[in-house]
């Protein structure tokens, strides 16, 4: 399973997930939910405190990985196969253009 801890203006937003089967999930926070939910991340994906869940990676987070060369540069980089999703979008999207960032949480549990 991998997981990332998603952050909208510096604010944890939420938890994305790949289980070991494949099947993706995105849970808001708790405290995002009951302060922030004017603030969704995208209009697909309602502030709520159900889990969204796709066999699939949600187009928002897909939209954050880069694409073009700059896809062949990372997935070269970090010798990440370019179907692998999840783990582009784990190892590229920390410091993403705009407001949303995503950190794995295997980084955030070393600290």
């Amino acid at each position: 399973m991998r997981k990332g801890k998603v952050y909208y203006n510096d604010v944890l937003a939420g938890i994305i997930t790949e289980t070991d089967e494949g099947l993706f999930s995105f849970l808001y926070e708790t405290d995002y939910v009951e302060n922030y939910a004017h603030q969704f991340l995208t209009f697909s994906m309602p502030v709520r405190k159900e889990p969204y869940t796709d066999n699939r990676l949600f187009s928002f987070f897909e939209g954050l990985i880069p694409e073009g060369w700059l896809l062949e540069i990372a997935s070269k980089n970090w010798r990440i196969t370019t179907n692998d999703r999840m783990g582009l979008l784990l190892a590229c999207c920390e410091n993403c253009i705009g407001a949303v960032s995503v950190i794995p949480m295997e980084e955030l549990e070393d600290e």
